[in-house]
């Protein structure tokens, strides 16, 4: 009989916090929410983070490892041609929003609500979204298009606004719309680079 391995306190920790971060928001989220939900001890979640900012980039950092696999791995399942893998970019931020992601994007949630620029969950923001752009950017070298760098910008501007927009919306529902512009510009701008 095979047993499932129960998640540790960290893991639960981090669930727990990723879930409320998200939802409610860093700053609405004090630990003894995070204690009380994940049903782990407040000593016992000092133990893994002295501090409550220490917690916050954990989350954003586990997000980022996460988001690095999988948006490659999505990409390559969708699509084949450089050029369609470029655009396959848009193609994800329509899944990650029809799958929730009613808030937007938590790394700019998290950059708002976190105005220390020297901050480690803001750095991890920071890290992720340059991750992003130079991913775009190696897509768009793949692809052969002109000027990839300014390319991958302008795509990445438009993800951006996409998750903006969602923010301030509240709903993914609504998310069709600007997504599907979103693509539409991006086709122009790849069409342009070719």
């Amino acid at each position: 009989m095979a047993t499932s391995k129960q998640p540790s306190a960290r893991e639960r920790l981090l669930a727990t916090a990723t879930t409320l971060f998200y939802e409610r928001g860093i700053t609405a989220t004090g630990v003894d929410t995070v204690v009380a939900e994940s049903g782990v001890s407040k000593p016992t979640l000092y133990a893994h983070f002295r501090t409550k900012e220490q917690l916050v980039a954990a989350v954003l950092a586990d997000r980022d490892a996460r988001r690095r696999t999988e948006i490659p791995a999505w990409v390559d399942a969708h699509a084949r041609a450089p050029r369609a893998k470029v655009l396959a970019v848009f193609d994800w931020l329509e899944a990650f929003y029809a799958d929730g992601g009613a808030r937007g994007c938590a790394f700019v949630n998290a950059a708002a609500e976190i105005p220390d620029p020297d901050s480690p969950a803001r750095l991890t923001a920071r890290e992720q979204k340059t991750w992003l752009r130079d991913y775009v950017e190696s897509l768009a070298r793949a692809a052969r298009l002109r000027g990839p760098h300014a390319l991958a910008v302008q795509l990445q501007l438009l993800i951006e606004g996409v998750h903006a927009r969602v923010a301030v919306d509240g709903d993914p529902e609504l998310a069709r719309e600007p997504i599907a512009q979103a693509r539409a510009a991006a086709r122009t701008l790849v069409r342009a680079a070719s």
